[in-house]
């Protein structure tokens, strides 16, 4: 059984744990399935909306599938939830590959 098999188990005894479609979602990420990847993580966030770690992640696969938009509205509602549970590492890791993406953005106006 591969690892993606015994997670969906483990999603199928508990659908209401955020941190099984978490883990597919990182799983088919590693695949390169990001499409697939971001319906998990939106899955993951709809069970958890303060699920910090998955906003940043959703936004890679965004970005890999060329979303960089949708990756920055992401972003932003993943800082608006770090704030107000004052987490300042999440706050601090999703502002900065949010600045980024905004730079990147920014670059390619200007060109």
């Amino acid at each position: 059984m591969s690892r993606l098999d015994k997670l969906h188990k483990l999603r199928d005894a508990d659908p209401t744990d955020a941190d099984v479609p978490y883990m597919i979602a990182q799983e088919v990420a590693r695949e390169g399935d990001h499409e697939q990847a971001v319906e998990w993580y939106d899955r993951c966030i709809e069970l958890d909306p303060n699920y910090l770690y998955a906003y940043f992640h959703k936004a890679k696969s965004l970005e890999a599938d060329g979303s960089i938009e949708i990756a920055v509205a992401t972003l932003e509602e993943g800082v608006r939830r770090s704030k107000a549970e004052a987490n300042a590492k999440a706050l601090g890791e999703l502002g900065e590959y949010l600045t980024q993406l905004q730079d990147e953005i920014r670059a390619k106006e200007a060109d």
